[in-house]
């Protein structure tokens, strides 16, 4: 296996909480590469040249089916050492240098786009040596692809403490930017990354992220890697679409990793992170807010294994689908944004009179239907006596 080869498959394995929600560039093509033989990868390094073939990489690239314009995205580190402490993760266990230069790594990015087997990237990097010279790294490799001609999803990182001139630069190149919270507040994150300094390595910067990519820009925490509660998390969610405004937060499970200090800490359960890309979708699409969401909570400040839509919605009266307003079934499960319209545009027509009528506005009776009254103004006169 040639070096180029080598760090390919390198680095793409080793940002492990680097990774979006279930179901979203997260589904490894599976294809072995000697189903590729025969066809061999042509690389073209930055100057047209042909750079040394590299591998069909199936395992570094993911594939995102309700991707607006990424595709098969591939999901590389720039440099996979780091000189930080993040207790969780695996590059900062790797003792041999190894990375890419912005004319490599942009080389072998063209070439794989060029014969369809990619179709978007993000970069990140570990930060091996000072942040600014990382940071121009990722903004030439950047601004290397979209001078050769790439016009594709591009998704670039950026690091702690990385300067104001360096976030502009990779907002001009980049489709979207991001930075990291990884946890709930200093003191969370101190317990797990001592080196980075919340306020001003991570949450000034992501200050001028959103000023630089407003409405393009996203955060990620470890969820459970800290031992923060739901609670501390729906509060630093609700600062976040306050002050900020991300157009997504990504939630990792925690995963130990041997030989980091978090060997021993148990795994956070895949089921947390789900519960809460559905809670954060709650507050970020249906008006659900932070104070309703409390009403999930158990006593100590966490949300039980089950959809907090549903959570909620047992704790309330139905609803009279016929004269509810849109936030009331907004709140209804099985009903969305979409479906909400629709029922409001059906019902000016003629009334819902039961379930099977709510195929009309194309919502499955069985999921809402527990929640839903039917009939006329008569009939909420009467449950409101009763």
């Amino acid at each position: 296996m040639s070096v180029m080869e080598q760090k390919l498959i390198r680095l793409t394995a080793a940002g492990r909480f680097d990774l979006c929600r279930p179901g979203e560039c997260i589904r490894l093509l599976s294809a072995a590469p000697e189903t590729n033989q025969g066809v061999p990868p042509v690389v073209l390094a930055p100057d047209g040249a042909q750079a040394p073939a590299v591998p069909a990489v199936a395992p570094s690239i993911t594939y995102n089916p309700r991707s607006g314009g990424c595709g098969r995205m591939l999901k590389m580190l720039l440099n996979g050492t780091c000189s930080y402490d993040c207790a969780y993760c695996a590059v900062r266990l790797e003792r041999e240098r190894i990375s890419f230069s912005p004319g490599e790594l942009a080389g072998t990015f063209l070439g794989l786009w060029r014969e369809g087997r990619v179709g978007g990237l993000f970069l990140s990097s570990g930060i091996p040596r000072d942040v600014d010279c990382v940071m121009h790294d990722l903004v030439e490799t950047g601004e290397l692809l979209r001078r050769q001609g790439y016009d594709g999803y591009l998704h670039l990182k950026v690091l702690p403490g990385a300067t104001r001139a360096d976030i502009h630069d990779a907002a001009r190149v980049a489709d979207r930017i991001s930075i990291n919270l990884e946890a709930t507040s200093p003191d969370r994150l101190g317990g797990i990354a001592g080196v980075k300094d919340y306020r001003q390595d991570i949450l000034k910067r992501q200050a001028w992220v959103s000023e630089e990519k407003p409405g393009s820009h996203t955060t990620q925490l470890v969820v459970g890697a800290a031992d923060e509660t739901d609670a501390e998390i729906l509060s630093c969610l609700a600062d976040q679409y306050r002050r900020v405004r991300p157009s997504r937060v990504y939630f990792s499970a925690f995963r130990a990793l041997p030989g980091t200090p978090l060997a021993s800490h148990p795994d956070t359960p895949a089921w947390r992170a789900r519960r809460w890309y559905q809670a954060d979708y709650l507050l970020r699409e249906y008006g659900v807010t932070a104070d309703e969401l409390r009403a999930a909570l158990d006593e100590e400040g966490f949300f039980a294994n089950r959809d907090p839509k549903v959570a909620l919605a047992d704790g309330k009266r139905p609803v009279n689908v016929n004269f509810a307003p849109r936030r009331d079934l907004l709140r209804i499960p099985g009903i969305g944004p979409k479906g909400a319209d629709r029922i409001l545009s059906c019902r000016r027509e003629r009334p819902f009179t039961g379930l099977a009528d709510l195929g009309r506005a194309g919502i499955r009776g069985r999921a809402a239907g527990r929640y839903l009254t039917f009939g006329g103004r008569e009939t909420v006169q009467v449950e409101l006596v009763l």
